[in-house]
């Protein structure tokens, strides 16, 4: 009996530890969509609370660093995003990548940038906040016919 007992305790502090370990799926797509709700508001402030100072973000078009995140924010005029098929990854208690598809409609320099992208960004817990260390999205190409 004593050796059951043991065993469901065993099992239960695993469980416990992994539980732990594991980041939550939903506050991380809550960070992820705060992330894109900063930017497409142009809140710079707010912005740099959940993205790192030193993120590294790659696109079509290029490498991005948070300087030229911040310049390319004044350029978008986003007037929604939608986030879908959100997953996530992790094998460490303090990293988590995700993937997800979002539909965004707005301009960017003046011309329309609509369209449904594919993403995914890389988190690290850092002093007790997740915050985005890298980042990106390619627009999805429609099938030829």
């Amino acid at each position: 009996m004593k050796k059951y007992i043991a065993y469901a305790v065993i099992a239960l502090i695993a469980s416990i530890g992994v539980s732990i370990a594991a980041p939550d799926k939903a506050a991380i797509e809550a960070k992820e969509k705060e992330a894109w709700q900063t930017f497409k508001d142009k809140k710079a402030d707010d912005f740099k609370k959940v993205v790192d100072k030193d993120v590294r973000c790659v696109y079509s078009d290029g490498v991005s660093n948070m300087k030229k995140e911040l310049s390319d924010m004044q350029k978008w005029d986003m007037k929604s995003f939608t986030i879908s098929d959100f997953e996530t990854f992790s094998d460490e208690k303090d990293v988590v990548v995700t993937t997800y598809t979002v539909k965004v409609e707005g301009t960017n320099d003046g011309k329309d940038a609509s369209g449904t992208y594919n993403a995914g960004s890389v988190w690290k817990l850092e002093k007790g906040a997740w915050m985005a260390i890298f980042h990106t999205n390619v627009k999805q190409e429609t099938a030829a016919k």
